[in-house]
């Protein structure tokens, strides 16, 4: 059996709202293990003097939690 858990994050890029999930990803990749799959809750931009100066998402990332071996309890 396995059990999962949810975080939520937010990344932006000034790029694209893609390069912002992509970063959002590979940043939550090198502080939780086991991430499985991502839900994009939001997306929003920053303007300033007309231009999209940001790109931000809001994501929910799903990681699996490792088993406790019977001698880390």
């Amino acid at each position: 059996m396995s059990i999962a858990k949810v975080t939520e994050i937010i990344s932006s890029s000034p790029k694209s709202f893609k390069d912002a999930v992509e970063q959002g990803i590979a940043r939550a990749n090198k502080t939780l293990e086991n991430v499985t799959g991502a839900w994009i809750k939001d997306q929003k931009v920053e303007v300033v003097k007309g231009k999209i100066t940001q790109y931000r998402v809001v994501m929910r990332i799903t990681f699996v939690l490792k088993d406790l071996k019977a001698n880390e309890k």
